[in-house]
């Protein structure tokens, strides 16, 4: 089982990026190859010792003196435990007093989820196989399938206007019927679609949505929502972990809200927006009742769009991409995120934990603390 589909009480913190503040004092460090070649001398001169005393009690006729010298003497592997616990505790000591610091990766999860669908005509196009459609509904349900049980999901679909095909839930049925249920229609707001998953996931976020959208402030806004709208402070970029939108497209922006000024509103409110742009790179012609038009991905407004919320950008040229960028995504979100920290009282703690089990080891083994 790994770390990401262990439950989130269970999981473990772990360390990468490991750097010293004092990187100079790891040259106290050198002084562990002495204190071994000092144990191994020591050690040496103490068997010779052993066996002189065998033999002088073995000439004498002292027979279990002898059998205990020997036993001291002999090569046992058990009398080394204790000295390699304390030498493997000094070492971790020496390492704390260098003050290390690690990025430190906490156990968490993202509690609530907004797929984004893009369900413009041009995800007609066959050039990710069966067709863009066909291949984002699969990909999407493969999502849902890989996410803990209690993680909401919601569905918003994007044409030429936004609107919500599935409230948050943790129904899985009701999710996969929702993407089943999607019908193609004209243009694409991407822009209306993370303006109206932000609403969903954040009904008290401060936005006035009809004002983003139209331009022109709702009547229809409580006491509550016009206070919240007020009292709104911007908190930094990508530090919501409770909450995430997933943004597939086949194409680019071209009514409704601006993309970048949507993408503003999300990285305001700390949500990431990971962008998912389908189809290849050369783009493919799609004709529609005798119309021909050329489909090409918006890239780089993609691109932008995850580097302001402090998300991630993927690209799927297939089908068996995007069922892949779909799962690697399931995972990053069940991920914990990073903070740098300083980890010298747990490798102090760790190094005084070693050198107690020496002590214990050997005062219940050979009746001596080393």
């Amino acid at each position: 089982m790994s770390f990401l589909s262990l439950p989130s009480f269970l999981r473990l913190p772990h360390f990468r990026d490991l750097v010293f503040i004092w990187p100079w004092l790891l040259l106290l460090l050198l002084l562990v190859p002495v204190l071994v070649w000092a144990y191994l001398h020591i050690d040496a001169k103490q068997r010779t010792t052993a066996l002189r005393y065998a033999r002088l009690a073995a000439a004498t006729g002292s027979a279990p003196a002898s059998a205990s010298a020997l036993a001291t003497a002999s090569n046992s592997a058990a009398r080394h435990v204790p000295a390699i616990l304390l030498l493997a505790g000094i070492t971790i000591l020496l390492v704390a007093v260098a003050r290390p610091q690690a990025m430190v990766v906490l156990p968490s999860r993202t509690d609530a989820i907004i797929l984004a669908l893009d369900v413009s005509g041009s995800m007609r196009a066959t050039d990710v196989k069966p067709d863009r459609m066909t291949a984002a509904q699969n990909a999407a349900k493969t999502f849902i399938e890989d996410q803990p049980g209690q993680v909401k999901i919601g569905v918003v679909t994007m044409a030429a206007t936004a609107a919500v095909a599935q409230t948050p839930t943790i129904k899985r049925d009701d999710l996969i019927g929702a993407i089943d249920r999607v019908k193609l229609q004209n243009g694409t707001a991407l822009g209306g679609g993370i303006v109206i998953a932000l609403d969903t996931l954040l009904p008290d976020a401060g936005i006035d949505v009809d004002k983003v959208i139209s331009g022109r402030s709702s009547f229809m806004l409580s006491p509550e929502q016009r206070a919240a709208i007020e009292k709104f402070k911007p908190v930094p970029p990508g530090s919501n972990s409770s909450a995430a939108i997933v943004l597939l497209t086949d194409g680019e922006s071209n009514t409704g809200p601006e993309l970048l000024v949507a993408a503003k509103l999300a990285a305001e409110r700390g949500v990431r927006v990971y962008t998912v742009g389908v189809g290849t790179k050369q783009g493919a012609t799609l004709s529609v009742d005798g119309w021909s038009m050329r489909v090409r991905l918006d890239e780089e407004a993609l691109k932008k769009v995850a580097e302001m919320t402090r998300a991630e950008y993927f690209r799927a040229a297939n089908a068996a991409d995007l069922k892949k960028i779909y799962k690697q995504l399931a995972a990053r979100m069940t991920a914990g995120r990073g903070r740098t920290m300083e980890i010298t009282a747990l490798l102090a703690a760790l190094g005084v934990v070693l050198a107690l089990m020496a002590a214990g080891y050997s005062m219940l083994r050979f009746n001596r603390i080393l």
